[in-house]
């Protein structure tokens, strides 16, 4: 050791190369251990589904896996809805998405897009027993079903006369055609088909032209480091056999030659700006205030049959007969104790299922059936409010206006109920304002409500923060005139203040 240290320019030399070999192996690992969050909906098999035990897999899933691994690093999956993973991306709140994306001239001005993964293609699905559909021209004027934010949504807008229904995903769009409310789905060829090779959906094929021809991809933010990563793994995947073998694993079959870039690739993005962002609300204003009227419609129907219900139940509620008051009380518990969107499904796609089972044909009107599940909630808690006003008026009033020679049902209608109506007003305000904002579940059976007119703004021009914006000024003028009318209510009421 101390000949060596007497020789400079050795010691120079072997320095220089231990750090070009640190150089090396940092350059190397220099993305491993880094983490992508990546968004995913769950609803798309075989690409994306829940399979047993909960667990996510798909050929989406497996393909990802297999990418990261190949680019040396790691994926954390989010699940997003579809029609909010590219507003996530522009937020940078995910890195990237795969969830059967399709490469559209749109999508790439927003957001960038890796070379494709997949050769996809849009078709009709329509029940087994219609004759009528054969190609796309045969779909004019019919109702069709699509998921909202795809390119089968996009496709149906261009059809003359179609009655478009949006679900947010493919298998509610599906089910709805087998439930016979609409006449045809346009979704993607490869996804209808297993849903009805594999899924409970009878009744149903696929017309054997396709719509189009496109294309999948994994979307990055504009101008992302992480595409060139991921376009990196894809390629090795792809040269090494690795993505042939989970082709053939999920499709049985020998995969097709893919493109080598993104066919939108030289895009650029969209337009920004104070301005620009006003003129999007202000543009977007006459779509959003047809989806109040809707709002109205079913929260004035929903609360006005409700409070008939509710004040019906809660006097059932203060019953001497013992089992009518059981039967009350489990009514209230179920629909206080189960979610609201349950009951939407339940009543618009379950009950519909459950007759058809049973050979009749039955289907339910969308409206109708938004109105009968908010209906059913709103009695219940509309129930509670009628039985805690009757029980705070005094008990005696009651026993003075027999003493006077009332009927029991005289009593109640002309002593306790009104003195109790006037104490049930703020609470009932309260379920009114609540009911206003719970219609925007209702959007889920393709009722085009307040909230999903916004979203189908978002779903065409992906600025979701303007249109959201102006969704939520709408709501908000809208409980603000409500609580200003049930705090006039609540003066006229009272005697002592109107006068």
């Amino acid at each position: 050791m101390a000949g060596l240290a007497q020789v400079p320019w050795l010691n120079s030399l072997v320095a220089t190369v231990l750090s070009l070999f640190l150089l090396v192996g940092c350059s190397v690992n220099s993305t491993l251990g880094k983490t992508l969050r990546v968004a995913n909906e769950p609803a798309f098999p075989p690409f994306e589904f829940l399979g047993s035990g909960g667990k996510l897999q798909g050929f989406s899933i497996d393909l990802m896996q297999a990418i990261a691994t190949a680019a040396n690093f790691k994926i954390e999956i989010q699940s997003i809805p579809f029609d909010g993973m590219i507003p996530a991306l522009q937020a940078k709140t995910v890195d990237a998405a795969i969830s059967s994306i399709t490469i559209s001239e749109e999508r790439s001005k927003t957001v960038s897009f890796s070379r494709p993964y997949f050769k996809a293609g849009l078709a009709i699905a329509i029940r087994a027993d219609n004759q009528d559909i054969t190609n796309l021209d045969t779909l004019q004027n019919k109702r069709i079903a699509v998921q909202i934010g795809t390119t089968g949504a996009k496709k149906a807008q261009s059809i003359p006369g179609a009655k478009i229904r949006s679900f947010d995903s493919a298998p509610l769009a599906l089910q709805e055609l087998a439930n016979g409310n609409v006449d045809a789905v346009i979704n993607d060829a490869t996804v209808t088909l297993y849903a009805i090779n594999t899924g409970n959906l009878k009744g149903l094929k696929v017309v054997e032209q396709l719509v189009t021809e496109e294309y999948y991809g994994i979307a990055t933010a504009q101008n992302s480091a992480n595409l060139v990563l991921i376009n990196d793994g894809l390629d090795k995947i792809l040269k090494n056999g690795t993505y042939a073998q989970i082709y053939r694993q999920w499709f049985k079959a020998e995969p097709p030659n893919l493109p080598a870039t993104s066919p939108f690739e030289q895009q650029t993005g969209s337009t920004s700006g104070i301005f620009y962002s006003l003129n999007i609300i202000w543009r977007s204003f006459p779509i959003l205030l047809q989806g109040v009227l809707v709002t109205l419609q079913l929260t004035v129907l929903s609360v006005v049959l409700g409070l008939i219900g509710g004040s019906l139940l809660g006097m059932i509620r203060l019953s001497q007969i013992a089992y009518l008051r059981w039967l009350a009380r489990a009514y209230i518990d179920f629909f206080r104790g189960t979610p609201l969107l349950v009951q939407i499904f339940m009543i618009y796609f379950g009950i519909p299922a459950l007759i058809q089972e049973l050979g009749l044909t039955f289907s339910f009107d969308r409206l109708i059936a938004g109105v009968i599940a908010l209906t059913l909630n709103s009695a219940a808690y509309i129930a509670e409010i009628v039985r805690a006003g009757i029980q705070s008026i005094e008990p005696g009033q009651a026993e003075a206006s027999q003493s006077l020679g009332l009927s029991s049902l005289q009593t109640m209608r002309y002593v306790v109920f009104p003195q109790a109506f006037r104490r049930m007003i703020p609470p009932l305000g309260n379920e009114f304002i609540s009911l206003l904002k719970d219609t925007t579940l209702v959007s889920v059976i393709g009722l085009e409500e307040l909230t999903r007119k916004g979203q189908l703004i978002v779903a065409d021009n992906y600025r979701a923060f303007e249109i959201y914006v102006a969704v939520a000024i709408l709501y908000l003028c809208l409980t603000l005139l409500s609580s200003q009318a049930f705090s006039r209510l609540e003066v006229w009421m009272n005697p002592v203040k109107r006068s």
